[in-house]
């Protein structure tokens, strides 16, 4: 079909520079008084120039030899005949046929130079358009559909990209929507595979399997191939090839680079996780090292004294061996809850059973779980009188409080105090302060803390897994809240750890029959 079409408007061109040569011969002769004879030759040059420049050399040397006959039948003596009685004509006939030559090559060559600009400049904006839509992306899927869907649109042809497997075999993983039973053609895998492993275009236009109707081309870098592009051609002519082959390269070669970095990408981010991971792994192992051996050996020497001590131990030594082995017992769960914890976040299953809850029963309960360890340690606790109670994940908080409350015993000294404040703050939060009277943090390591893993650099002599603040952050931001880290007020030596918790949906009816609110607890 398209053969038949390029032969039509092959005729088609002679046929209407013809039809130009007859006119302009009947225009002449009717006024032929008014044109000398060189004018009228000049005058033949314009159907050269405008099939020059319209339709090529081939129908703009047939209007210069139809010229030359018009103007020798028409115009020349004796007229209405080819013979000449001046045989001088036939040098003019020469030098005009010279100069319409030369004219209609240098026409065409205007013509040829206009439309490979015309060409370079459409290549220009397709890879300028494809590189804007392809820029951005990092998903591969969503890159080779994007590729094929402007293959398709540029070049007007059905478009398909094939991609190796893990097994290294050819498989289908884009095509356009009408491309479906084109592109499941058993045939082009195996083509594909083919180009795949050879890594040389095939099909219309190339060196193998040249009348085919399909073009394959692959998508290469410098070191791999990442797949191939595969395109229906139909029957486009074989002189059209090579423009259209050196544009589907282009496109390729810049769909390669986008493939190449997407799949760099990925297995940077895969570096990047697997080393974490492994980060994480090293942390945790030496951390459960640590925390576990003190309080493991602390109940191993606990029960050993007792069992092998039975004669000796009274009842006040017993019983500060029983709770020295409740301790690390306690300590013990407190880091297997904060495993959990952890594990409960980064798997994304931390969900938050909300009740009604007053602040004072959690502070009480955490301070209660906490009490062995205080030892010489004050906790006072000030609750302000107007605070309501809000929608909370009990457990969830005691772990904060817990947690928020074991750093402060563990960074302070014996004899110091802990202060637990509780107000109602600015913008709808209810502001909980934890303060003690330790070394404080610095300020470079303030926002560090809430990272899993991270030891201050002061304090790691201290041991510690480092998850405590960071389980803390992710249950009070799940809460809709925040937790910081500061320096107390008025310079004073320590840390002050503020939670504030959203109170928009708090019970504010029915306060007033909270008889411990307002009031002080020192332990």
């Amino acid at each position: 079909m398209e053969t038949l079409n390029r032969d039509s408007g092959r005729f088609k061109s002679y046929g209407i520079t013809t039809l130009l040569i007859v006119g302009l011969s009947i225009f002449l002769h009717l006024f032929h008084t008014v044109f000398d004879l060189v004018n009228i030759a000049l005058l033949y040059l314009f159907p050269v120039l405008l099939s020059a420049v319209r339709w090529g050399r081939g129908p703009s040397f047939y209007a210069a030899a139809l010229g030359v006959l018009a103007f020798d039948f028409f115009f020349v003596p004796p007229t209405f005949s080819l013979s000449v009685e001046d045989l001088r004509y036939v040098f003019s006939f020469f030098v005009y046929l010279s100069v319409a030559a030369l004219t209609a090559s240098l026409a065409s060559r205007l013509r040829n130079q206009f439309h490979q600009a015309q060409q370079r400049e459409a290549h220009t904006a397709a890879l300028y358009a494809l590189s804007r839509k392809i820029t951005a992306m990092s998903d591969l899927d969503a890159l080779l559909h994007q590729i094929v869907l402007h293959v398709s649109e540029t070049l007007d042809v059905r478009a398909a990209v094939f991609m190796p497997n893990t097994l290294g075999e050819q498989q289908l993983v884009a095509y356009g929507k009408d491309s479906v039973e084109w592109a499941h053609d058993d045939a082009h895998i195996l083509l594909a595979a083919w180009v795949h492993g050879n890594n040389t275009r095939a099909g219309r236009g190339t060196q193998t399997l040249r009348e085919s109707s399909s073009l394959f081309v692959p998508l290469d870098t410098d070191n791999e191939v990442h797949g191939v592009l595969a395109v229906q051609v139909g029957e486009r002519s074989l002189a059209e090839m090579n423009e259209f082959i050196r544009m589907l390269e282009a496109l390729a070669d810049l769909s390669a680079v986008a493939i190449s970095r997407c799949k760099l990408a990925q297995e940077a981010k895969l570096a990047v996780l697997t080393a974490e991971s492994e980060k994480l792994r090293t942390a945790l192992l030496d951390s459960l090292s640590h925390e576990l051996r003190t309080p493991l050996a602390t109940i191993i020497g606990s029960v050993t004294g007792l069992l092998e001590g039975e004669d000796v131990f009274g009842p006040e030594d017993r019983r500060e061996l029983l709770l020295t082995t409740r301790e690390g017992a306690t300590r013990m769960n407190r880091l297997v809850g904060n495993l959990l914890g952890m594990v409960r976040i980064e798997s994304g299953m931390l969900r938050l059973n909300k009740q009604w809850s007053g602040l004072e029963d959690i502070v009480g309960v955490a301070v209660g779980q906490l009490k062995d360890a205080l030892q010489h340690r004050q906790v006072s606790i000030e609750l302000a009188p107007d605070l309501p109670s809000v929608p909370l994940d009990e457990v969830l908080m005691e772990q904060v409080l817990i947690n928020v409350i074991s750093n402060a015993i563990k960074y302070s000294p014996e004899g110091s105090s802990i202060h637990i404040l509780a107000v109602k703050g600015s913008e709808g939060f209810i502001e909980l302060t934890i303060e003690d009277e330790g070394q404080g943090i610095p300020p470079g390591d303030r926002e560090r803390i809430f990272e899993k893993f991270y030891r201050g650099t002061s304090t790691k002599q201290i041991p510690g897994t480092g998850l405590g603040l960071a389980i803390c952050k992710s249950i009070v931001e799940a809460h809709g809240g925040s937790i910081t880290a500061t320096s107390r007020p008025h310079g004073e030596r320590g840390t002050a750890i503020r939670i504030c918790l959203p109170d928009q949906f708090a019970e504010r009816d029915g306060d007033e029959l909270d008889t411990n609110r307002g009031e002080n607890f020192n332990h």
